[in-house]
Protein backbone atom coordinates (compact mmCIF):
# COMPACT_ATOMS: atom_id res chain seq x y z
CA UNK A 1 0.00 0.00 0.00
CA UNK A 2 1.29 3.48 -1.00
CA UNK A 3 1.89 5.81 1.91
CA UNK A 4 2.19 9.58 1.41
CA UNK A 5 4.29 12.01 3.45
CA UNK A 6 2.50 14.85 3.05
CA UNK A 7 2.35 17.21 5.95
CA UNK A 8 3.44 14.28 8.56
CA UNK A 9 5.61 15.18 11.74
CA UNK A 10 7.49 12.90 13.67
CA UNK A 11 8.45 13.04 17.13
CA UNK A 12 11.31 11.40 18.20
CA UNK A 13 11.54 9.83 21.92
CA UNK A 14 15.09 8.28 21.24
CA UNK A 15 16.22 7.57 24.88
CA UNK A 16 14.05 10.55 26.25
CA UNK A 17 12.04 7.68 28.17
CA UNK A 18 15.44 7.40 30.25
CA UNK A 19 14.20 3.41 30.54
CA UNK A 20 11.31 4.43 33.08
CA UNK A 21 8.41 2.91 31.04
CA UNK A 22 5.71 5.02 32.97
CA UNK A 23 7.90 7.98 32.19
CA UNK A 24 7.46 6.84 28.56
CA UNK A 25 3.81 6.62 28.61
CA UNK A 26 3.73 10.40 30.50
CA UNK A 27 5.52 11.07 27.13
CA UNK A 28 3.31 9.95 25.00
CA UNK A 29 0.22 11.28 26.80
CA UNK A 30 1.49 14.97 27.27
CA UNK A 31 2.87 15.12 23.64
CA UNK A 32 -0.70 14.16 22.22
CA UNK A 33 -2.40 16.74 24.46
CA UNK A 34 0.26 19.18 23.00
CA UNK A 35 -0.47 18.25 19.00
CA UNK A 36 -4.61 17.13 19.37
CA UNK A 37 -5.62 20.65 19.48
CA UNK A 38 -3.63 21.26 16.49
CA UNK A 39 -5.32 18.45 14.21
CA UNK A 40 -2.05 17.32 12.61
CA UNK A 41 -0.16 14.09 11.11
CA UNK A 42 2.14 13.05 13.33
CA UNK A 43 3.94 9.55 14.71
CA UNK A 44 5.48 8.80 18.20
CA UNK A 45 9.56 7.89 17.38
CA UNK A 46 11.18 4.79 19.24
CA UNK A 47 14.55 3.47 18.52
CA UNK A 48 15.26 -0.20 18.93
CA UNK A 49 18.89 -1.56 19.57
CA UNK A 50 19.55 -5.55 20.40
CA UNK A 51 21.75 -4.15 23.31
CA UNK A 52 23.20 -7.79 23.82
CA UNK A 53 24.75 -7.82 20.29
CA UNK A 54 25.19 -4.11 19.19
CA UNK A 55 27.65 -3.55 22.30
CA UNK A 56 30.85 -5.01 22.15
CA UNK A 57 31.28 -7.87 25.07
CA UNK A 58 34.64 -6.26 26.07
CA UNK A 59 32.73 -2.58 26.42
CA UNK A 60 29.63 -3.46 28.29
CA UNK A 61 29.25 -1.55 31.62
CA UNK A 62 31.77 0.94 30.52
CA UNK A 63 31.00 4.35 32.13
CA UNK A 64 33.31 6.30 30.21
CA UNK A 65 31.92 5.38 27.07
CA UNK A 66 28.93 8.03 26.75
CA UNK A 67 26.56 6.22 24.03
CA UNK A 68 27.47 2.75 26.48
CA UNK A 69 26.42 4.39 29.08
CA UNK A 70 23.54 5.94 27.49
CA UNK A 71 21.83 2.99 26.14
CA UNK A 72 22.64 0.44 28.95
CA UNK A 73 20.94 3.26 31.42
CA UNK A 74 18.25 3.18 29.81
CA UNK A 75 17.49 -0.43 28.31
CA UNK A 76 13.89 -1.58 28.11
CA UNK A 77 12.36 -4.97 27.33
CA UNK A 78 10.14 -5.51 24.51
CA UNK A 79 7.23 -5.50 26.13
CA UNK A 80 7.98 -1.86 27.77
CA UNK A 81 7.94 -0.74 23.86
CA UNK A 82 4.46 -2.53 22.58
CA UNK A 83 2.64 -0.89 25.83
CA UNK A 84 4.16 2.58 24.74
CA UNK A 85 3.57 1.58 20.82
CA UNK A 86 -0.19 0.79 21.72
CA UNK A 87 -0.68 3.80 23.80
CA UNK A 88 0.69 5.87 20.85
CA UNK A 89 -1.90 4.30 18.73
CA UNK A 90 -4.83 4.47 20.81
CA UNK A 91 -4.32 8.35 20.90
CA UNK A 92 -4.70 7.94 17.19
CA UNK A 93 -1.07 8.24 16.47
CA UNK A 94 0.94 6.55 13.78
CA UNK A 95 4.11 5.33 14.99
CA UNK A 96 7.95 5.00 13.78
CA UNK A 97 11.12 3.15 14.89
CA UNK A 98 14.83 2.83 13.83
CA UNK A 99 16.74 -0.03 13.93
CA UNK A 100 20.46 0.05 14.43
CA UNK A 101 20.95 -3.39 14.07
CA UNK A 102 19.98 -6.46 11.84
CA UNK A 103 18.24 -7.71 14.66
CA UNK A 104 16.57 -4.95 15.62
CA UNK A 105 14.95 -4.88 12.02
CA UNK A 106 13.32 -7.69 12.51
CA UNK A 107 11.72 -6.80 16.02
CA UNK A 108 9.96 -3.76 13.63
CA UNK A 109 8.73 -5.65 11.57
CA UNK A 110 7.60 -8.19 13.99
CA UNK A 111 5.92 -5.29 16.14
CA UNK A 112 4.48 -3.78 13.02
CA UNK A 113 5.25 -0.40 13.01
CA UNK A 114 3.91 2.22 10.11
CA UNK A 115 7.21 3.69 8.78
CA UNK A 116 10.79 2.94 9.45
CA UNK A 117 13.48 5.66 10.07
CA UNK A 118 17.22 5.50 9.43
CA UNK A 119 19.51 7.61 11.65
CA UNK A 120 22.23 9.42 10.18
CA UNK A 121 24.83 7.37 11.23
CA UNK A 122 23.06 4.17 9.80
CA UNK A 123 22.64 5.68 6.63
CA UNK A 124 25.33 3.93 4.53
CA UNK A 125 25.55 0.88 6.97
CA UNK A 126 24.68 -1.55 3.58
CA UNK A 127 24.54 -4.89 5.45
CA UNK A 128 21.81 -2.49 8.05
CA UNK A 129 20.35 -1.48 4.43
CA UNK A 130 20.06 -4.94 3.01
CA UNK A 131 17.62 -5.84 5.84
CA UNK A 132 15.98 -2.29 5.39
CA UNK A 133 15.05 -3.62 2.04
CA UNK A 134 13.15 -6.66 2.78
CA UNK A 135 10.91 -5.21 5.18
CA UNK A 136 7.46 -3.85 3.56
CA UNK A 137 7.39 -0.47 5.10
CA UNK A 138 7.69 2.90 4.42
CA UNK A 139 11.24 4.18 4.61
CA UNK A 140 12.59 7.86 5.81
CA UNK A 141 16.03 8.16 6.07
CA UNK A 142 18.16 11.12 8.10
CA UNK A 143 21.45 12.71 5.62
CA UNK A 144 23.59 14.11 8.44
CA UNK A 145 27.32 14.32 7.67
CA UNK A 146 26.98 11.84 4.48
CA UNK A 147 28.05 13.18 1.58
CA UNK A 148 26.04 13.51 -2.10
CA UNK A 149 27.77 10.49 -3.84
CA UNK A 150 26.71 8.71 -0.63
CA UNK A 151 23.44 10.06 -1.02
CA UNK A 152 23.05 9.34 -4.70
CA UNK A 153 24.24 5.65 -4.04
CA UNK A 154 21.80 5.29 -1.22
CA UNK A 155 18.39 6.72 -3.22
CA UNK A 156 19.66 4.62 -6.14
CA UNK A 157 19.81 1.43 -3.85
CA UNK A 158 16.62 2.28 -2.36
CA UNK A 159 14.91 3.49 -5.89
CA UNK A 160 16.27 -0.30 -7.49
CA UNK A 161 14.09 -2.14 -5.05
CA UNK A 162 11.08 -0.19 -5.09
CA UNK A 163 10.85 1.13 -1.76
CA UNK A 164 9.18 4.17 -1.03
CA UNK A 165 11.92 7.04 0.40
CA UNK A 166 12.05 10.43 2.26
CA UNK A 167 15.27 11.83 2.28
CA UNK A 168 15.65 14.28 5.39
CA UNK A 169 18.21 17.00 5.58
CA UNK A 170 20.04 16.85 8.98
CA UNK A 171 22.67 18.30 10.78
CA UNK A 172 24.30 16.34 13.35
CA UNK A 173 24.90 18.73 15.85
CA UNK A 174 23.13 18.76 19.35
CA UNK A 175 21.93 21.49 19.10
CA UNK A 176 22.64 23.17 15.94
CA UNK A 177 23.52 27.02 15.82
CA UNK A 178 21.49 28.66 13.54
CA UNK A 179 24.56 29.51 11.22
CA UNK A 180 25.14 26.10 10.13
CA UNK A 181 21.51 24.93 9.75
CA UNK A 182 22.16 25.09 5.77
CA UNK A 183 18.10 24.74 4.81
CA UNK A 184 19.10 25.28 1.19
CA UNK A 185 19.96 21.49 1.67
CA UNK A 186 16.49 21.28 0.62
CA UNK A 187 16.02 23.02 -2.46
CA UNK A 188 19.57 20.93 -3.11
CA UNK A 189 17.53 17.68 -2.40
CA UNK A 190 14.06 18.33 -4.15
CA UNK A 191 16.33 19.18 -6.92
CA UNK A 192 18.75 16.44 -7.44
CA UNK A 193 15.97 13.83 -6.74
CA UNK A 194 13.00 14.42 -8.25
CA UNK A 195 9.63 12.63 -7.16
CA UNK A 196 11.47 11.21 -3.74
CA UNK A 197 10.02 13.22 -0.67
CA UNK A 198 12.34 15.60 1.02
CA UNK A 199 11.71 16.33 4.77
CA UNK A 200 13.71 18.32 7.79
CA UNK A 201 14.91 16.48 10.99
CA UNK A 202 15.52 19.69 13.19
CA UNK A 203 18.31 19.65 16.56
CA UNK A 204 18.09 23.19 16.50
CA UNK A 205 17.04 24.72 20.07
CA UNK A 206 13.65 24.60 20.97
CA UNK A 207 12.58 27.64 21.25
CA UNK A 208 14.25 28.79 17.33
CA UNK A 209 10.88 28.39 15.40
CA UNK A 210 12.56 30.02 12.82
CA UNK A 211 14.26 26.88 10.92
CA UNK A 212 11.06 24.84 10.76
CA UNK A 213 8.88 27.91 9.22
CA UNK A 214 11.80 28.18 6.42
CA UNK A 215 11.57 24.37 6.31
CA UNK A 216 8.23 24.16 5.30
CA UNK A 217 8.28 27.28 2.86
CA UNK A 218 11.17 25.26 1.31
CA UNK A 219 8.23 22.36 0.63
CA UNK A 220 9.41 20.17 3.25
CA UNK A 221 6.90 17.44 3.79
CA UNK A 222 8.43 15.67 7.27
CA UNK A 223 9.09 17.53 9.96
CA UNK A 224 10.89 15.94 13.09
CA UNK A 225 11.36 17.24 16.26
CA UNK A 226 13.06 14.96 19.19
CA UNK A 227 10.64 15.27 22.25
CA UNK A 228 10.76 14.48 25.88
CA UNK A 229 9.92 15.45 29.51
CA UNK A 230 11.62 16.85 32.37
CA UNK A 231 10.60 15.88 36.17
CA UNK A 232 12.32 16.46 38.90
CA UNK A 233 13.93 12.86 38.50
CA UNK A 234 14.77 13.25 35.07
CA UNK A 235 16.45 16.43 33.20
CA UNK A 236 15.80 17.45 29.55
CA UNK A 237 18.73 17.65 26.88
CA UNK A 238 19.07 21.11 25.41
CA UNK A 239 17.81 19.99 21.79
CA UNK A 240 14.87 18.22 22.82
CA UNK A 241 11.32 19.66 23.06
CA UNK A 242 9.02 19.94 25.62
CA UNK A 243 5.36 19.53 25.37
CA UNK A 244 4.82 23.56 25.57
CA UNK A 245 7.83 23.69 23.65
CA UNK A 246 6.08 21.12 21.02
CA UNK A 247 3.09 23.05 20.91
CA UNK A 248 4.63 25.87 19.75
CA UNK A 249 6.97 24.28 17.39
CA UNK A 250 4.13 22.23 15.90
CA UNK A 251 1.73 25.79 15.69
CA UNK A 252 4.59 27.92 14.10
CA UNK A 253 4.50 24.87 11.43
CA UNK A 254 1.19 24.74 11.11
CA UNK A 255 0.43 27.91 10.26
CA UNK A 256 3.86 27.96 7.85
CA UNK A 257 1.66 25.56 5.83
CA UNK A 258 -1.73 27.93 6.02
CA UNK A 259 0.50 30.85 4.74
CA UNK A 260 2.32 28.65 1.88
CA UNK A 261 -0.98 26.94 0.95
CA UNK A 262 -1.11 24.84 -2.45
CA UNK A 263 0.98 23.16 -4.80
CA UNK A 264 -1.40 21.38 -6.23
CA UNK A 265 -2.66 23.51 -8.71
CA UNK A 266 -3.56 27.10 -9.08
CA UNK A 267 -4.60 28.46 -5.83
CA UNK A 268 -8.23 28.97 -5.19
CA UNK A 269 -9.74 32.77 -5.75
CA UNK A 270 -11.79 33.89 -3.41
CA UNK A 271 -15.30 36.03 -4.32
CA UNK A 272 -14.30 38.87 -2.48
CA UNK A 273 -10.83 39.10 -4.43
CA UNK A 274 -12.63 38.46 -7.60
CA UNK A 275 -14.69 41.49 -7.06
CA UNK A 276 -12.42 43.65 -5.40
CA UNK A 277 -9.99 43.59 -8.98
CA UNK A 278 -13.34 43.65 -11.24
CA UNK A 279 -13.68 47.27 -9.60
CA UNK A 280 -10.49 47.97 -11.17
CA UNK A 281 -10.43 46.14 -14.68
CA UNK A 282 -11.18 48.56 -17.57
CA UNK A 283 -14.34 48.19 -19.25
CA UNK A 284 -15.19 48.01 -23.07
CA UNK A 285 -17.55 50.88 -24.68
CA UNK A 286 -18.18 52.53 -27.73
CA UNK A 287 -16.54 55.11 -29.50
CA UNK A 288 -18.97 55.74 -32.10
CA UNK A 289 -22.36 54.53 -32.43
CA UNK A 290 -22.09 50.03 -33.73
CA UNK A 291 -24.49 48.96 -35.89
CA UNK A 292 -25.88 45.15 -35.53
CA UNK A 293 -23.40 42.74 -37.26
CA UNK A 294 -20.23 44.85 -37.07
CA UNK A 295 -17.02 43.23 -34.99
CA UNK A 296 -15.87 45.12 -31.84
CA UNK A 297 -12.11 46.01 -32.93
CA UNK A 298 -9.82 49.02 -31.45
CA UNK A 299 -11.48 50.89 -34.46
CA UNK A 300 -15.06 51.00 -32.61
CA UNK A 301 -14.84 50.76 -29.01
CA UNK A 302 -12.51 52.29 -26.41
CA UNK A 303 -11.68 51.56 -22.50
CA UNK A 304 -12.14 53.14 -18.98
CA UNK A 305 -13.58 52.70 -15.85
CA UNK A 306 -15.91 51.79 -13.76
CA UNK A 307 -17.20 49.00 -15.34
CA UNK A 308 -20.67 47.73 -15.52
CA UNK A 309 -22.23 44.31 -14.36
CA UNK A 310 -21.84 41.86 -17.37
CA UNK A 311 -19.69 44.16 -19.20
CA UNK A 312 -17.05 43.02 -21.44
CA UNK A 313 -14.13 44.07 -20.01
CA UNK A 314 -10.26 44.39 -21.66
CA UNK A 315 -9.30 41.42 -20.25
CA UNK A 316 -11.73 39.46 -21.96
CA UNK A 317 -10.27 41.24 -25.32
CA UNK A 318 -8.22 38.64 -27.35
CA UNK A 319 -6.41 38.44 -30.90
CA UNK A 320 -8.06 34.91 -31.01
CA UNK A 321 -12.02 36.14 -29.62
CA UNK A 322 -14.59 37.59 -32.27
CA UNK A 323 -16.95 40.04 -31.18
CA UNK A 324 -19.79 40.51 -33.13
CA UNK A 325 -22.81 42.82 -32.06
CA UNK A 326 -26.22 41.77 -31.43
CA UNK A 327 -28.47 45.00 -31.00
CA UNK A 328 -27.16 48.24 -31.82
CA UNK A 329 -25.33 50.34 -29.43
CA UNK A 330 -24.72 54.13 -29.17
CA UNK A 331 -21.51 56.09 -28.72
CA UNK A 332 -20.07 55.72 -25.53
CA UNK A 333 -22.51 52.81 -24.32
CA UNK A 334 -21.14 49.69 -22.57
CA UNK A 335 -20.85 46.91 -24.41
CA UNK A 336 -22.20 43.58 -23.16
CA UNK A 337 -22.03 40.39 -23.22
CA UNK A 338 -25.61 39.52 -23.43
CA UNK A 339 -25.45 41.98 -26.75
CA UNK A 340 -23.26 39.99 -28.43
CA UNK A 341 -21.99 36.52 -30.35
CA UNK A 342 -18.75 34.94 -29.01
CA UNK A 343 -16.12 32.76 -30.92
CA UNK A 344 -13.18 31.49 -29.68
CA UNK A 345 -10.77 30.47 -31.71
CA UNK A 346 -7.85 29.81 -29.63
CA UNK A 347 -8.13 26.29 -29.29
CA UNK A 348 -8.38 26.01 -33.49
CA UNK A 349 -5.06 27.93 -33.70
CA UNK A 350 -3.64 25.92 -31.31
CA UNK A 351 -4.72 22.51 -33.44
CA UNK A 352 -3.28 24.64 -36.72
CA UNK A 353 0.18 25.13 -34.65
CA UNK A 354 0.54 21.64 -33.50
CA UNK A 355 0.46 20.58 -37.27
CA UNK A 356 2.72 22.72 -38.26
CA UNK A 357 5.01 21.86 -35.90
CA UNK A 358 5.08 18.07 -36.97
CA UNK A 359 4.92 19.11 -40.63
CA UNK A 360 8.30 21.02 -39.35
CA UNK A 361 9.50 18.21 -37.07
CA UNK A 362 9.20 15.84 -40.33
CA UNK A 363 11.31 17.53 -42.56
CA UNK A 364 14.25 18.16 -39.84
CA UNK A 365 13.61 22.27 -39.95
CA UNK A 366 15.20 23.86 -37.34
CA UNK A 367 14.29 27.49 -36.17
CA UNK A 368 15.11 30.51 -33.87
CA UNK A 369 13.23 30.77 -30.74
CA UNK A 370 11.47 34.20 -31.43
CA UNK A 371 9.67 34.86 -34.72
CA UNK A 372 6.57 35.81 -35.66
CA UNK A 373 4.09 33.72 -37.53
CA UNK A 374 1.13 34.60 -39.89
CA UNK A 375 -1.72 32.16 -40.32
CA UNK A 376 -3.62 33.02 -43.86
CA UNK A 377 -7.05 31.78 -44.06
CA UNK A 378 -8.45 33.95 -47.09
CA UNK A 379 -12.38 32.25 -46.16
CA UNK A 380 -11.85 31.86 -42.41
CA UNK A 381 -10.39 29.58 -39.78
CA UNK A 382 -13.34 27.83 -40.54
CA UNK A 383 -11.50 26.67 -44.01
CA UNK A 384 -8.36 26.95 -43.18
CA UNK A 385 -7.25 23.93 -44.16
CA UNK A 386 -8.56 24.29 -47.30
CA UNK A 387 -7.99 27.58 -48.42
CA UNK A 388 -4.81 29.31 -46.27
CA UNK A 389 -0.93 29.05 -45.75
CA UNK A 390 1.12 29.46 -42.96
CA UNK A 391 4.09 32.11 -43.14
CA UNK A 392 7.16 32.38 -40.53
CA UNK A 393 8.63 35.33 -41.04
CA UNK A 394 12.52 35.47 -40.68
CA UNK A 395 13.88 37.87 -42.39
CA UNK A 396 11.94 41.13 -43.69
CA UNK A 397 15.51 44.17 -44.91
CA UNK A 398 15.75 45.38 -48.40
CA UNK A 399 15.65 41.57 -48.49
CA UNK A 400 12.60 39.14 -47.35
CA UNK A 401 12.95 35.76 -46.05
CA UNK A 402 9.86 33.89 -45.28
CA UNK A 403 9.21 29.70 -44.49
CA UNK A 404 5.69 28.91 -45.72
CA UNK A 405 3.79 26.25 -45.07
CA UNK A 406 1.15 24.04 -46.53
CA UNK A 407 -0.70 21.84 -44.78
CA UNK A 408 -1.91 18.41 -46.35
CA UNK A 409 -4.41 19.29 -48.98
CA UNK A 410 -4.34 23.02 -48.69
CA UNK A 411 -4.38 25.42 -51.13
CA UNK A 412 -3.35 29.32 -51.18
CA UNK A 413 -5.91 31.18 -53.50
CA UNK A 414 -4.45 33.09 -56.97
CA UNK A 415 -2.94 36.41 -56.61
CA UNK A 416 0.13 38.90 -57.49
CA UNK A 417 2.80 41.10 -56.00
CA UNK A 418 3.48 44.23 -57.81
CA UNK A 419 6.51 45.31 -56.06
CA UNK A 420 8.08 42.35 -55.21
CA UNK A 421 9.83 39.59 -56.70
CA UNK A 422 10.17 36.38 -54.87
CA UNK A 423 12.02 32.80 -55.29
CA UNK A 424 10.51 29.45 -53.81
CA UNK A 425 13.17 26.84 -52.49
CA UNK A 426 11.52 24.06 -52.25
CA UNK A 427 12.33 22.30 -48.84
CA UNK A 428 10.12 19.27 -48.11
CA UNK A 429 7.05 17.61 -49.52
CA UNK A 430 5.27 18.30 -52.69
CA UNK A 431 4.26 21.50 -54.31
CA UNK A 432 1.83 22.36 -56.99
CA UNK A 433 2.58 25.43 -58.49
CA UNK A 434 0.72 27.79 -61.08
CA UNK A 435 2.20 30.96 -62.94
CA UNK A 436 -0.09 32.36 -64.96
CA UNK A 437 -1.24 29.93 -66.92
CA UNK A 438 1.13 26.96 -66.10
CA UNK A 439 0.82 24.44 -63.67
CA UNK A 440 4.00 22.55 -62.39
CA UNK A 441 4.63 19.90 -59.53
CA UNK A 442 7.58 20.66 -57.62
CA UNK A 443 9.19 18.55 -54.90
CA UNK A 444 12.85 19.18 -52.56
CA UNK A 445 15.50 20.83 -54.01
CA UNK A 446 13.71 22.81 -57.18
CA UNK A 447 13.91 26.59 -57.50
CA UNK A 448 11.28 28.88 -58.88
CA UNK A 449 11.17 32.53 -59.21
CA UNK A 450 7.61 34.16 -59.43
CA UNK A 451 8.34 37.85 -61.66
CA UNK A 452 6.43 40.85 -60.74
CA UNK A 453 2.64 41.09 -61.84
CA UNK A 454 2.53 37.30 -62.56
CA UNK A 455 -0.29 35.83 -61.02
CA UNK A 456 0.19 32.51 -59.47
CA UNK A 457 -1.11 30.18 -56.85
CA UNK A 458 -0.19 26.89 -54.57
CA UNK A 459 -1.44 23.44 -53.16
CA UNK A 460 0.10 20.76 -51.57
CA UNK A 461 -1.37 16.87 -51.52
CA UNK A 462 0.68 15.64 -48.75
CA UNK A 463 1.94 18.81 -47.48
CA UNK A 464 5.01 21.09 -48.55
CA UNK A 465 7.54 23.42 -46.86
CA UNK A 466 9.52 26.41 -48.96
CA UNK A 467 11.65 29.46 -48.61
CA UNK A 468 10.34 32.29 -49.85
CA UNK A 469 13.63 34.46 -50.55
CA UNK A 470 12.34 38.22 -52.08
CA UNK A 471 12.50 41.66 -52.06
CA UNK A 472 11.08 43.70 -49.26
CA UNK A 473 7.88 42.74 -48.42
CA UNK A 474 4.93 45.34 -48.39
CA UNK A 475 2.02 44.59 -46.24
CA UNK A 476 -0.32 45.29 -49.31
CA UNK A 477 1.09 44.24 -52.11
CA UNK A 478 -1.01 40.96 -52.33
CA UNK A 479 -3.82 41.39 -54.99
CA UNK A 480 -5.90 38.12 -55.06
CA UNK A 481 -8.64 37.69 -57.97
CA UNK A 482 -11.26 36.89 -55.48
CA UNK A 483 -12.49 39.89 -54.23
CA UNK A 484 -14.15 38.29 -51.42
CA UNK A 485 -10.50 38.08 -50.34
CA UNK A 486 -9.98 41.86 -49.88
CA UNK A 487 -13.52 42.17 -48.27
CA UNK A 488 -12.38 39.79 -45.63
CA UNK A 489 -10.33 42.35 -43.17
CA UNK A 490 -9.60 39.50 -40.37
CA UNK A 491 -7.99 36.88 -42.74
CA UNK A 492 -4.81 36.79 -41.24
CA UNK A 493 -4.24 35.87 -37.41
CA UNK A 494 -0.47 36.95 -36.38
CA UNK A 495 1.63 35.53 -33.24
CA UNK A 496 5.21 34.50 -31.99
CA UNK A 497 6.40 31.53 -33.12
CA UNK A 498 8.46 29.98 -30.46
CA UNK A 499 11.03 27.36 -31.79
CA UNK A 500 10.77 25.42 -28.48
CA UNK A 501 7.65 24.22 -29.51
CA UNK A 502 9.21 21.91 -31.74
CA UNK A 503 10.27 20.39 -28.59
CA UNK A 504 7.65 21.08 -26.00
CA UNK A 505 4.24 20.66 -25.42
CA UNK A 506 2.14 23.35 -27.15
CA UNK A 507 -0.35 24.89 -24.50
Amino acid sequence: MSFHYTNLFVLEMANNHMGDLEHGLDIIRACHSAIAPLDIRCAIKFQYRDLDTFIHPSSRGRADIKYVKRFEETRLPESAFLEMKAEAEKLGMLTACTPFDENSVGLVQKHKFHILKIASCSLTDWPLLDKIASVDLPVIASTAGADLEEIDKVVSFFEHRAKQLCLMHCVGSYPTPSNELEMNQIDLFKQRYPGIAVGFSTHEHPDDLGPVKIAVAKGATVLERHVGMATEKYPLNAYSSSPEQLHAWAAAAKASLEICGTTAGRRKISAKEAEDLRGLKRGVFASKKITPGEKISSDNTFLAIPNQPGQLLANDLSKYIEHTLKQPLAENAPLLLGNMDIKDHRERVLEIVKKLCTLLKVANIRLPNKLELELSHHYGLEQFDKFGCSMINCINREYCKKIIILLPGQENPCHKHKLKEETFHILHGDLTLTLGTETKVCSAGELVTVERDIPHSFSSDNGAIFEEVSTTHYKEDSYYNDSAIHDNTNRKTRMTFWGDWLEKEIK
